[in-house]
């Protein structure tokens, strides 16, 4: 169920976002989809002020609908290619938050080719990134879960 009237909006993300994403990185059904393995409170934060925040190559920004903390995108470089990542809390699935703040984002992230891999079986995940144009390039494992790898920018071979 799309929601065209919430306020979407992206910006740099401050100390006091990291709550919210903590409690969406926790939440059983998104660990569910993401075939993720959430992080203690300590090695989450750890995580994010020194490897995402502390990392001026990432681009980081909070996902805002209606003023409140919906999530989070980021990207970053894995040896030569820059990836995208989104993490939306559940009370913001389904509404078309996550389709706007994804535009939005790419009119930012500019670098291209843009990979993502999300898990295979997290349709609604798929769907998002391929409406933006993303292409599927392949799929790559991650221990014993099979991802997409979806590129934005390359044409398909063939």
């Amino acid at each position: 169920m799309s929601d065209d009237t919430a306020d979407v909006r992206i910006r740099d993300v401050v100390d006091s976002d990291l709550e919210a994403f903590l409690a969406y990185e926790h939440d059983p059904e998104a660990l569910r989809r993401s075939r993720f393995t959430p992080r203690p409170r300590d090695a989450f934060m750890k995580h994010w002020r020194t490897s995402v925040l502390g990392d001026d190559t990432c681009l980081v920004r909070t996902v805002l609908a209606d003023g409140e903390v919906a999530g989070s995108i980021v990207s970053w470089w894995e040896a030569e290619r820059r990836f995208l990542g989104y993490w939306l809390g559940r009370p913001y699935w389904g509404r078309g938050i996550g389709t706007r703040a994804l535009a939005l984002f790419l009119d930012t992230e500019r670098v291209r080719p843009l990979y993502a891999d999300p898990f295979h079986a997290n349709t609604a995940s798929v769907r998002l990134l391929e409406h933006h144009g993303f292409r599927r390039a392949g799929i790559v494992r991650h221990g014993d879960d099979e991802h997409v790898l979806l590129v934005l920018g390359v044409q398909p071979r063939g």
